[in-house]
């Protein structure tokens, strides 16, 4: 049984950053990972998502050239930074896996969810 424990998020200026860490545990093997967001009264959309092996990345167009995807395989975690960040960025992020090689930007593809964690970008 593989578990996704997320950390990080927290509060920050619009034009901040900050880093999303998403430790897996129970199961050795990832495969592909990616993060998710849901702002207040909106659908739960694509962030981004990367390989197991890191030569494939992914991103939303909104976050493109401002979020990075990477991972760390020998330490089981995947990690999002964030930089110059907007107010519109407010959202729960969740990490999710999914036991597959390609990497997808549907959530249904992704079967295995961290349990979120709250990102308030405000002055």
């Amino acid at each position: 049984q593989l578990h996704l424990v997320q950390s990080g998020g927290g509060l920050v200026e619009p034009g901040g950053s900050l880093r999303l860490s998403c430790a897996a545990d129970g199961r050795t093997n990832t495969y592909v990972m990616g993060w998710f967001r849901q702002a207040p009264g909106k659908e739960r959309e694509f962030v981004a998502a990367i390989s197991w092996s890191s030569t494939t990345t992914d991103y939303a167009d909104s976050v493109k050239g401002r979020f990075t995807i990477s991972r760390d395989n020998f330490k089981d975690t995947l990690y999002l930074q964030m930089d110059s960040l907007k107010p519109e960025d407010t959202a729960v992020y969740y990490c999710a896996e999914r036991h597959h090689a390609r990497t997808s930007s549907n959530q249904h593809d992704y079967p295995n969810w961290g349990q979120g964690t709250q990102v308030t970008v405000s002055s």
